[in-house]
């Protein structure tokens, strides 16, 4: 190749990559922030901040706890739903757990995600004076499932079942069934491995529409949902209107004041603006 001849294709490449940095470095991203700026966008590109007295105290897109030292509620406000984002809410670890509908058994490590939703729940309903019961959750408040030792079925069941186990709760807890099919039930031992049996989640009497609902005990997608269903927002206004010494009927009006219906009208839920809401609680009814 002659000099002339590759001088020329470098120049041509190096005008390329001047022009191509120049509309895509600089030209379109002044473009966007420009149009990012006008009125009625700026809000909503600046991340949709709320500020109080001049203050950011959260973003409209972002969930945040509402808790004391300790973790534990606190009574005058509307509580978010879970998070697995980090330690919670934290946009530098946003994302989900990763666990389904199968992960039933606990570790030494980790409750599993069916004892996480049975604890919430529990706690939720002491919280809130209900019944926090919920189908193959046990009494104390773990996953209801049983490792069936025998042999099995084609179909994979254990017909007969020579040991059982109640897997989710380790020994000296008394066991939530006394037996099965027959069988005694008995606590878990330490480090038991239930890889020979048949794991049997165990439904019990509670209501199949538990009086906590869903989005109350399971985490979002991305960990940062700033909402909460009506549903949850109703069972926790009697508890915050007491701890604000108001009737519950001015704190469900508020409550329907900061929920929005379904997008576009049909897509969705209707949800509640938690962080919204309860600086609404706090400008009209200020926490004792």
């Amino acid at each position: 190749m002659r000099t002339t001849t590759w001088l020329r294709q470098h120049l041509a490449a190096a005008r390329a990559l001047a022009a191509l940095t120049v509309v895509t470095g600089i030209a379109y991203p002044l473009a966007v922030t420009a149009i990012g700026q006008l009125p009625g966008l700026n809000q909503r590109a600046d991340g949709s901040v709320i500020t109080v007295d001049g203050t950011a105290v959260g973003s409209r897109l972002l969930g945040q706890s509402f808790t004391a030292a300790d973790g534990s509620a606190l009574p005058a406000y509307f509580q978010s739903r879970p998070s697995a984002a980090g330690d919670g809410y934290d946009t530098l670890a946003s994302g989900a757990s990763n666990r389904g509908p199968e992960d039933i058994v606990d570790t030494a490590a980790t409750p599993s995600l069916l004892t996480q939703v049975c604890t919430r729940s529990r706690e939720i309903g002491a919280r809130e004076g209900v019944d926090g019961s919920r189908p193959f959750c046990t009494p104390d408040g773990v996953g209801a499932v049983l490792a069936v030792f025998g042999p099995r079925a084609a179909d994979g069941t254990v017909a007969a079942p020579v040991r059982v186990v109640s897997v989710n709760q380790p020994c000296p807890t008394r066991p939530f069934l006394d037996a099965y099919r027959g069988v005694a039930v008995e606590c878990a031992g330490d480090r038991e491995d239930w890889s020979a049996a048949r794991l049997v989640p165990v439904r019990g009497p509670a209501s199949d529409t538990p009086a906590v609902p869903a989005d109350a005990v399971t985490a979002s997608g991305s960990g940062l949902d700033p909402h909460i269903s009506p549903e949850y927002a109703a069972l926790q206004s009697r508890r915050v209107a007491a701890a604000r010494g108001v009737p519950e009927a001015e704190v469900r009006e508020l409550v329907d004041a900061h929920t929005d219906g379904r997008a576009l009208g049909f897509l969705g839920r209707p949800t509640v603006r938690v962080l919204e809401l309860n600086l609404a609680l706090d400008r009209r009814y200020p926490a004792p």
